[in-house]
């Protein structure tokens, strides 16, 4: 427990600066009003020196909020895509500082720490750190420039020096108080990070007559997953996005993919039906599955029908390659969408919806190992919820070990929750149940499906973020995972104006 209780240092340590990203006064629920904080995506690219002189190329990207003028803070990931670690993945946070230099240059420092591993990189726990210095080079509302950093996992044996290119683009984070939940806004902005649709996503890879995994040993029937995928419309048919998803059956725990999308789809009924088709590219790999470097185009067709005002439902059909590695599979999938935003050239009126963004930190006490071992892990993560009534909402959280000789076990969980309203004491309370997978770092999650149950309590912070202790279980539902759990909190809600 000593390395959560440093957890929950670090996160009280962060709040007073995470809280300037949202901070304003009170705001009358019955007249929101509406605020814009500056935003960069950005990715970057670099190859890292591994043990025994191999290199592997690793893409990362964050999405980082201006917390208080100069200085950014956000979730962040890094993973392989060149090299043979195909399913190297990290997860975390970054906080950087930038300065001006000259007209049109800045230079940066910053620092990522996160949780991971995989591709039987030596990794040790998992903890990753990457201080960096870039500069930066502005062109209207796109930067790009070059990176010095190391990346270091300080209980493993990778410790490199590289330099790296990256680029980020530049936009705002609309909000409003949680307090104007319910109420309506007059905007042609969307808000928050701005998609208009997300979809939970279960599915089957087939993968083709003589594929093996890395042991050999040829596939002879599907393997399951589950992920999620979230589109932002550009024009009335084209869109972009992201997805993501996890090994849940099949003897391919550990497997995970991110992946950016591009698409279109157009009506056949109204707006009832309609078809479409994207490709995507990104990361995937862990799960004995041969991806080499873990790069991976995907492309599909699907039909789409609206089965209420916000709710879909998809059927999709296409196949997956690696394009360094022997995995080729076509697949399946049936997704469940919900609609959030609406693009839109004009103000229309948009009803304020509240969330949450957290960090957090877990401890599970005892997480059985394929090697016979039943060890205790710490693991850091994000969690986004979104409030479906004042007190009920849906979530969203992942997770990645960082102690506990487990790195690479990362946890993906989509589901419900409730809670109390506060009292005047700021003393409120609430539960969870949430479903998803696991897998990698050893850990005995046979087949990936997990579940985790979760109560806790908490306390308001003055209305800026809100600390909150939990304690419960997660369990495999084919491995001998099954520990209590330990949570804590920090967590920053707000209102989103959507459809």
């Amino acid at each position: 427990m000593p390395l959560l209780r440093k957890q929950f240092v670090a996160l009280i340590m962060l709040s007073p600066i995470l809280q300037c990203a949202y901070a304003d006064d009170y705001v009358d629920p019955h007249a929101p009003k509406t605020y814009n904080t500056p935003v960069e995506v950005r990715f970057g690219f670099e190859k890292i020196k591994l043990p025994n002189n191999e290199t592997m190329g690793m893409i990362g990207g964050s999405y980082l909020l201006q917390a208080m003028p100069s200085l950014y803070i956000g979730p962040a990931a890094y993973g392989a895509v060149t090299g043979q670690r195909g399913g190297f993945f990290t997860g975390g946070g970054e906080i950087a500082i930038r300065r001006p230099l000259l007209s049109g240059l800045d230079v940066e420092g910053g620092l990522y720490v996160g949780g991971g591993g995989g591709g039987s990189a030596s990794v040790g726990g998992g903890l990753m750190l990457r201080p960096h210095l870039d500069l930066m080079w502005k062109f209207n509302q796109i930067r790009a420039g070059v990176s010095a950093s190391q990346v270091r996992f300080p209980n493993g044996h990778i410790r490199s020096k590289q330099l790296g290119v990256s680029v980020s683009m530049e936009s705002d984070f609309m909000f409003a108080s949680q307090l104007a939940q319910g109420s309506t806004v007059s905007t042609s902005e969307r808000g928050g990070v701005g998609f208009d649709h997300i979809a939970a996503i279960i599915g089957n890879y087939n993968p083709v007559s003589g594929v093996k995994d890395l042991n050999g040993k040829p596939y002879s029937g599907s393997l399951g997953y589950a992920g999620f995928r979230a589109d932002q419309f550009v024009s009335e048919s084209v869109y972009w996005g992201v997805e993501s998803g996890a090994a849940v059956k099949g003897g391919a725990d550990g497997y995970a993919e991110v992946l950016g999308l591009l698409g279109a789809e157009y009506p056949v009924i109204k707006d009832d039906f309609k078809i479409g088709s994207r490709v995507a590219l990104g990361m995937g790999g862990g799960g004995r599955v041969p991806v080499g470097g873990g790069a991976l185009v995907k492309a599909g067709l699907y039909a789409k029908a609206q089965v209420s005002r916000n709710m879909y439902v998809a059927l999709e059909g296409g196949a997956v390659r690696a394009l360094n590695g022997d995995f080729k599979s076509n697949y399946a999938n049936i997704q469940l969408g919900l609609d959030l935003d609406v693009r839109s050239d004009r103000s229309i009126s948009r009803m304020v919806q509240g969330m949450e963004w957290a960090a957090s930190a877990q401890h599970y006490l005892h997480a059985a190992r394929y090697n016979g071992g039943n060890h205790s892990l710490d693991l850091m993560g994000f969690k986004i919820d979104r409030y479906i009534t004042t007190d009920t909402y849906m979530s969203a959280q992942a997770h990645s070990a960082f102690t506990g000789n487990a790195g690479g076990f990362s946890v993906g969980l989509l589901g419900l929750g409730a809670r109390t309203a506060t009292l005047a004491t700021g003393l409120f309370a609430g539960a969870e149940m949430l479903i998803g997978a696991a897998g990698g770092g050893g850990v005995d999650a046979k087949g990936g499906a997990t579940a985790q149950a979760m109560v806790y309590g908490g306390i308001d912070l003055y209305g800026k973020s809100r600390l909150k202790l939990g304690v419960g279980r997660v369990r495999s539902a084919k491995g001998a995972l099954n520990s209590n759990a330990v949570d804590v909190t920090l967590s920053f809600p707000f209102g989103v104006p959507g459809k």
